[in-house]
């Protein structure tokens, strides 16, 4: 048997990657710094990985942004408009597909103004990739060699790697052709590009190639069971180069049956999200073919219960013979932090239950040598797991009686407003007294090195508690002030005192812990540090309600009470893995009911409780979504639902594709939803539109995730898609996303540009 890994955390322990692109982007680093420090990564990566013991390490899996993206500037799919920037592989290029772009280029030429292209969630994850751009007649050309570049540069370091490839249907399902056509249309062309590079990298020396095809787990279409078919037919790779077939994030289930007829040396199964697939995918591999049990948890941070994982091997073995099994993590250790031992000061009756990725590719190494050479060469190893288990399981902090009595209490009464929308709307019309258009934000204002500085100074002990809530206060006057100045209709006070929209509760409620360097990748150089949730939730105090009272002291305009969700605080943690997630959120919003009422009870007649992860959640089979979308409106309700008609309930959502799911937002019954709309040029209202959305509709007129400002002119086009499919009294204006990551040059114009363009599209209905 031998061991492997589908891909490591990019980032770095201390965040290394994350500081050298913002050096970069910033112009206070060159190119060739942000390449060595890219490679220095990759070098210690690879290095760390060998050292443990695997057999087999991934290479490829490293990217300065998006693995997908990589995958489109590899195969020449760049849109013609960003060229300007220079040549396909430039990293002006690529950056301004990632990023946008705004200014005079590099490389001489026109002033430019470019937009980014759209970002997407990675399946039911909370990474986000770049989606690519397809045209009818698009034309693909092997145009960088960075997976071959990358192999021979752990092969220099004694690595025996395995290049790892996002496949060519994936790849082209994860896309968007911008003609209306199938993007499977395009396959013929693709895969000589893929051809040609196989061949290469087995004339570099590569002896398996990892290649992804995560859709694989999907419902899939005749026509796109019909690519894989295609695609593999022709993917037949140089003599001496093997496929390992890699899906994740589910079981293969009604697709298993095509997998295993396709032509290639190995197949992956996550038996972590799809272990229900062990059995059948046991009884069907063909012989001859190597499969890699997906057994170590690559998106949750708990220690395996390696007695189990190594029973499941024995039995793999049994049936098929130890030397055509591998074992690996379910799918690319992206999705942990990378070193548990970097947590000096955690909890350290919760830190043995924990396995970051550095530890999980020991227990994959341990497993393998346990079937390999007896339990009595990892026979530490395999004490310290069932010790783990039996302490978190018997532990008195993992369940809270009271927490279980008042879950009980619950009443379907609860779930619901007294009065429909309609008769809301009017009452709180009143209570506001706000125009055609109102104009907001989503929350956040910019997280400047000041305000960074402080709230560290604050952690680390070196200022007192008045020193910095005085410090905060003035942060807060100070977004009051320009939101009054520039026009804004619905004010927030910034979220100065937050660093993060989840850390921030998962803080200040019971049953949550949190790591110092827990960092996880979730777009390019932005990175989140998901809490732990591992025992039952509950609030001991407000934990919001303060500084609203004091934003709202500083203006007679309204002042919105700001709540993460109860969905997507569990979507963005770490989730205890013993009772169903459902139980774990319905506890969230009980907890967060209490603080929406203590915000009504304080006189905020908006609040704004954001649910961006709601879409994330959705399973990625059909069948299963009306029983996710069922406890996760209910759980928005519970915490929603108590407040009086007069009391305006905000949601937010980002970078999700509504068709789907619209009724279940409908059935949230929220006032207003505002959501990511900029990057696909309102695409996303065409099914509000044809569903008759009756609510509030909030469609981001801007896009944060990238520098550029936009003109008035570019949201007041924007404003009047938006008015061809929602009546006007029902639109809100607002930016895309919170404004945290952007900087106070950037906030300050564009926000000044979208007051305007409300204000030019409000007269031009009123003299209409």
């Amino acid at each position: 048997m031998q061991s492997a890994n589908l891909g490591f955390p990019r980032i770095g322990g201390a965040r290394e990657l994350k500081k050298a692109l913002e050096s970069f982007w910033a112009k206070e680093s060159s190119a060739q710094e942000l390449l060595q420090e890219a490679y220095k990564l990759k070098c210690a990566n690879w290095t760390f990985q060998k050292e443990a013991g695997l057999d087999w390490v991934p290479c490829n899996d490293f990217s300065l942004y998006d693995h997908v993206l990589d995958t489109a500037v590899m195969v020449g799919a760049v849109p013609e408009r960003y060229l300007v920037c220079g040549g396909v592989s430039d990293l002006d290029v690529y950056f301004a597909m990632a990023r946008g772009f705004q200014g005079r280029p590099a490389c001489g030429g026109e002033a430019v103004d470019l937009s980014a292209l759209p970002m997407k969630k990675w399946f039911d994850t909370n990474y986000h990739y770049i989606v690519p751009e397809f045209f009818r007649y698009q034309y693909f050309k092997l145009c960088t060699q960075k997976p071959v570049d990358e192999f021979l540069e752990a092969k220099a370091l004694g690595v025996r790697a395995r290049p790892v490839l996002l496949g060519p249907v994936s790849f082209l399902l994860l896309g968007k052709e911008r003609d209306g056509g199938s993007e499977l249309l395009l396959l013929e062309r693709l895969l000589p590009v893929y051809e040609e590079l196989l061949a290469k990298l087995r004339s570099a020396g590569a002896e398996w190639v990892q290649i992804d095809e995560p859709c694989l787990v999907l419902d899939l279409t005749r026509e796109a069971k019909d690519a894989y078919l295609t695609a593999y037919k022709r993917l037949s790779p140089p003599a001496g180069l093997k496929i390992m077939l890699t899906s994740y994030f589910g079981g293969l289930e009604d697709n298993l049956d095509l997998v295993v007829s396709l032509p290639v040396a190995g197949l992956h199964v996550d038996l972590v999200r799809g272990f229900s697939q062990f059995e059948r995918v046991l009884e069907i591999i063909p012989a001859g073919m190597s499969l890699s049990l997906g057994l170590i948890d690559g998106r949750n941070i708990w220690r395996s219960d390696l007695d189990h994982k190594r029973q499941l091997l024995k039995k793999a073995a049994a049936k098929l013979g130890s030397q055509w099994l591998q074992v690996a993590p379910s799918c690319s250790l992206l999705h942990v932090p990378v070193d548990l031992e970097l947590e000096t000061h955690l909890d350290p009756e919760v830190k043995p239950w924990l396995a970051f990725a550095k530890q999980k590719i020991s227990e994959v190494v341990a497993l393998c040598h346990a079937l390999n050479q007896g339990e009595g060469a990892v026979q530490d190893v395999l004490e310290q797991s069932q010790t783990a288990l039996r302490a978190r399981t018997s532990s008195s902090r993992v369940h809270n009686p009271e927490v279980r009595s008042r879950m009980a209490a619950v009443t379907s009464d609860m779930y619901e407003r007294s009065q429909p929308f309609g008769e809301r709307y009017r009452l709180q019309r009143q209570r506001l007294g706000l125009p055609l258009l109102p104009t907001t934000t989503i929350g956040s204002f910019p997280q400047t090195q000041e305000v960074r500085r402080a709230r560290a100074a604050f952690k680390a002990g070196r200022s007192g508690k008045l020193e910095y809530e005085a410090f905060l206060k003035e942060e807060i006057r100070k977004v009051v002030a320009f939101q009054e100045e520039i026009g804004l209709d619905v004010l927030v006070h910034g979220e100065p005192e937050r660093s993060d929209m989840v850390e921030y509760f998962g803080e200040r409620l019971n049953g949550f812990l949190f790591t110092a360097r827990g960092w996880v990748q979730s777009y390019g150089s932005r990175c989140v540090r998901p809490p732990i949730i591992f025992g039952d939730v509950s609030r001991s105090a407000p934990m919001t309600v303060d500084w609203a009272l004091y934003a709202q002291s500083l203006t007679k305009k309204p002042m919105k009470g700001m709540l993460t969700g109860p969905v997507t605080i569990l979507q963005w943690s770490f989730v205890r893995d013993d009772q169903p997630r459902s139980e774990t959120c319905r506890q969230i919003a009980l907890a967060l009911r209490d603080e929406v009422l203590d915000l009504e009870r304080a006189g905020i007649g908006v609040i704004q409780i954001d649910e961006p992860a709601l879409r994330e959640g959705l399973p990625l089979r059909q069948r299963e979504h009306h029983a996710y979308l069922k406890w996760a409106v209910e759980c928005f309700k519970l915490a929603a639902c108590g407040v009086r008609d007069e009391t305006q309930i905000h949601t937010h959502m980002c970078y999700c594709e509504f068709n789907n799911i619209i009724e279940a937002i409908a059935e949230l019954d929220a006032d207003v939803i505002s959501f990511e709309t900029s990057r696909s040029q309102m695409e996303l209202l065409d099914v509000f539109a044809e569903y008759r959305y009756p609510n509030g509709i909030g469609p981001g007129v801007y896009d944060i995730h990238s520098p550029r400002v936009p003109s008035c002119e570019e949201m007041v086009r924007l404003l009047q898609l938006a008015l061809k499919v929602i009546p006007a009294d029902n639109i809100w204006v607002n930016p895309d996303c919170g404004l945290k990551t952007r900087r106070w040059e950037e906030v300050a114009p564009a926000l000044r540009n979208m007051v305007a363009a409300a204000r030019q599209v409000r007269a031009a209905r009123g003299k209409s």
